[in-house]
């Protein structure tokens, strides 16, 4: 089963002081800082997947996350050179076209020629065909006349037959531009039938990779019924991928219905978008200490500019919050004045919640100190502390390696899983 991290441009800066939040002078970002696979001790995922969305953006959105520069870049070297990953052992890289961003637009805004060339310039090992999420699932039996008189399921069908008919136009395209990449197309549907449908159809183009589109709200056991609905159909050499989907207690489940890889961001976007499960411990998760930037936090900032917040308390509890939080991390405070600390500040910038106990948990457990992950030894208790990117980043970079180990564990042969 491989793993496979979306890219977003999420880096670190491998030189930063957490002390005086500072980061060296001559610092050149895409020179100097590090991607998850270099920064951690050993890389967390076998794929990097790399949405033309993402580098040149999409009809809602005339720019990507990659600036002129990056996009040239990446264009110029290919994918291998850019992320610097011939050292990082067998790094597989896989293009799409980042559906999700145009999901509320009437159709693809890319051409099917216009993804073959972003994929060839890149130099991607895999490449997935143009797709349009359909987001709606029915998991019991419908009437088949009945459901063909339903306008959702009418524009439901619309959208699969237009990833069909790129699908099929895909496989010409690729079949005679006899590209370098392997081409894989997208079954999108809404219930186990209509992708058991999707894929049969897409097995008579010629596919024998297959990505499984618009999974992502589905529950654990709506998407296996839809692989149990497909392996009806899927033939012996067909391998399927699914798209933005974790769910690693079920990876051996998946597996056995013919799930080779997965993509998701899960891991890495809980460190800082979770509100309690922050920071990955082989069986569980714990919440980060936050202790937002006075400076730097934008709705702080707002609070301090409308009045509501007195700027000069606001700084005093914030450094008081960092000091006592590295003293009881080197010995020389106490768990209750760390502690008593960030629940003063919490009163000031966020009084309606409380979240000392789950505090003391972190700070009693102290899991930044039995990590294998490289940065927790570097970082120490600020890889804990939810406060601007570089804390946020390591931590779920440290996430992307917990998450390779459960993963490793759910698939080691003898697993109960």
């Amino acid at each position: 089963m491989r793993f496979y991290f979306p890219d977003s441009q999420d880096q670190i800066d491998p030189a930063f002081d957490f002390v005086t939040e500072e980061r060296p002078v001559f610092r050149v970002r895409q020179r100097d800082d590090h991607y998850a696979h270099e920064a951690l001790s050993r890389p967390p995922f076998g794929g990097i997947l790399v949405s033309k969305a993402i580098v040149d953006g999409s009809g809602q959105s005339s720019t990507g996350k990659y600036t002129v520069a990056q996009r040239n870049r990446l264009h110029r070297e290919g994918a291998q050179r850019f992320f610097r990953l011939q050292s990082a052992g067998q790094i597989l890289t896989m293009g799409d076209c980042g559906a999700f961003n145009y999901v509320k637009e009437e159709k693809p805004p890319y051409t099917t020629d216009e993804v073959i060339d972003f994929y060839l310039d890149c130099g991607f090992d895999l490449g997935i065909s143009v797709d349009h999420i359909v987001f709606g699932y029915r998991d019991k039996s419908v009437d088949p006349e009945v459901e063909k008189a339903d306008p959702q399921v009418q524009a439901w069908s619309a959208r699969q037959q237009l990833t069909l008919d790129y699908a099929r136009e895909f496989w010409a395209r690729c079949k005679a531009r006899k590209v370098s990449f392997l081409p894989v197309a997208v079954a999108q549907g809404w219930s186990p039938g209509s992708y058991a449908f999707a894929v049969e159809e897409l097995q008579a183009m010629g596919f024998t990779y297959i990505a499984l589109g618009g999974m992502v709200p589905l529950k654990t056991h709506e998407i296996l019924n839809s692989l149990k609905a497909i392996d009806a159909v899927r033939r012996p050499e067909t391998r399927l991928h699914l798209l933005g989907i974790s769910r690693c207690e079920s990876v051996t489940a998946f597996a056995s219905h013919g799930v080779a890889s997965f993509d998701t961001t899960s891991a890495f976007r809980q460190a800082f978008k979770d509100d309690k499960d922050n920071f990955y411990a082989l069986d569980r998760t714990y919440v980060a200490l936050r202790v937002p930037q006075v400076d730097g936090n934008p709705k702080l900032k707002a609070q301090i500019r409308a009045g509501r917040i007195d700027q000069g308390r606001a700084i005093e509890l914030e450094r008081t919050c960092l000091v006592n939080l590295r003293a009881y991390a080197s010995g020389t405070a106490s768990i209750d004045a760390a502690l008593e600390a960030l629940r003063a500040y919490e009163l000031l910038y966020d009084g309606r919640v409380d979240r000392t106990a789950s505090y003391r948990k972190t700070l009693e457990d102290r899991p930044w100190e039995n990590c294998s992950c490289g940065l927790c030894t570097k970082a120490g208790i600020d890889i804990a502390i939810f406060r601007g990117s570089e804390r946020n980043k390591r931590r779920g970079f440290h996430n992307l390696h917990v998450f390779s180990q459960r993963l490793e564990r759910e698939l080691a042969p003898g697993s109960t899983a």
